[in-house]
């Protein structure tokens, strides 16, 4: 069985002020939940990213906006896809996370990565460490939530990161806490810690390189002494859904125009019909979940979307 997620990338709807942006956004996802998607995830991020306009453009503040979402919400998963290790101690991290899982009734999960938009850091006075010293992070982090999302009085003592007897009360209403995922797709060191400590993966790529990533995942669970079949492996990419087979193919010019071999590692882009066979492609590449945004979407062609996927795969 296949599940799906839905990503709100942008915050800029025309037509729509700022103090309407909420409800806007509230009825993306309940259009989602409505229509059969697993989970509603958002970005985290302090700036829009460069593709959805930079930082010219409004982005909500991602923890803020998931505890609105869940009290208008009973159903779907709700997360980030996903924090920037960088962005918040990790002790602060899982304490977010637990209140939205209270809040939700069990909803909530953790989506932390890396970090790369070295810009935003910049402009908002976070230090960017070396890929290395991120990646060190990131795997202490990791670590130090787990702990504070299933012990009394957790302890971590790590060179980044150090907790000492940091109570988190109330507990997550899910047994063992909210999954962990891990996002990215580096296959020497990203998989690798999603071998050793994570519940889910979020991968990029098109279905070939979805494989090799998936035996490349295997291949480090093996390593560690642990069962492939515990991580549930996910993928987003981008899903823009044309009315006719001419439309979509200007679209897919347009967007292959400017973002080159990327497009076919992202980029979803047909009719409804087109958009099911290429998402069958990536579900036979053996993927738990597929995560999509649909940037500039509406509350119609998310139930559109999210009933037709959910009818034919899941």
């Amino acid at each position: 069985m296949t599940t799906f997620g839905l990503q709100l990338p942008n915050f800029n709807f025309p037509g729509v002020s700022d103090d309407g942006m909420f409800e806007h956004v509230a009825g993306l996802a309940g259009a989602a939940e409505e229509s059969g998607f697993d989970s509603v995830m958002v970005m985290d991020h302090f700036w829009q990213l460069p593709p959805l306009g930079g930082p010219d453009q409004p982005i909500l503040e991602a923890y803020t906006l998931l505890g609105a979402l869940a009290a208008r919400t009973e159903r779907v998963k709700l997360g980030t896809l996903v924090t920037g290790v960088t962005y918040r101690n990790p002790a602060l991290l899982a304490k977010l996370v637990t209140t939205l899982d209270v809040i939700s009734r069990g909803r909530a999960f953790l989506g932390i990565g890396a970090a790369w938009y070295e810009e935003e850091h910049d402009a908002f006075g976070f230090d960017f460490p070396s890929v290395g010293g991120r990646m060190q992070r990131l795997e202490e982090a990791v670590q130090a939530c787990r702990a504070m999302f299933t012990e009394d009085a957790p302890t971590f003592n790590g060179k980044h990161y150090r907790i000492e007897g940091a109570k988190n009360l109330p507990r997550p209403i899910q047994p063992g806490g909210p999954p962990i995922m891990v996002g990215g797709s580096g296959e020497k060191r990203t998989l690798r810690i999603v071998a050793r400590y994570a519940d889910m993966c979020n991968l990029h790529g098109s279905p070939e390189t979805i494989r090799r990533r998936l035996d490349i995942l295997r291949k480090h669970c093996q390593d560690v002494g642990r069962d492939p079949s515990e991580v549930t492996t996910t993928r987003r990419g981008s899903l823009m859904l044309s009315a006719t087979a001419e439309e979509a193919e200007q679209t897919s010019k347009m967007i292959r125009d400017a973002a080159g071999p990327e497009f076919d590692e992202q980029f979803t882009v047909g009719t409804e019909d087109q958009i099911v066979e290429a998402v069958g492609a990536l579900v036979d590449a053996g993927l738990d979940c597929l995560i999509f945004d649909m940037a500039y979407g509406t509350a119609d062609q998310v139930r559109q979307m999210g009933k037709r996927l959910v009818s034919e795969f899941a």
